[in-house]
């Protein structure tokens, strides 16, 4: 699991989709600080499918570099 303090764009040859898989989220705080978890589970065909394969975790500050990431990737989204 990671918590999640910066981003940098990261250049890269490979462009390719992966699998689908489903995300769960849940959010709570610590410590007076808000955190969004993001938990990606195995796809059906993993060893142990619906086990959790990775965990993410974003602050505030976190939250609002990744919006900033994605209204400027998908322009198009609005609220």
């Amino acid at each position: 699991m990671a918590l999640i303090n910066e981003f940098q764009q990261a250049p890269s040859d490979v462009q390719r989709v992966h699998g689908p898989v489903t995300c769960g989220y849940r959010s709570f705080t610590v410590d007076g600080r808000r955190i969004l978890q993001l938990d990606t589970y195995g796809s059906a065909e993993r060893a142990i499918p619906n086990k959790i394969s990775q965990s993410v975790q974003l602050d505030a500050e976190g939250a609002r570099a990744l919006l900033a990431i994605i209204s400027e990737t998908f322009p198009d989204i609005t609220r």
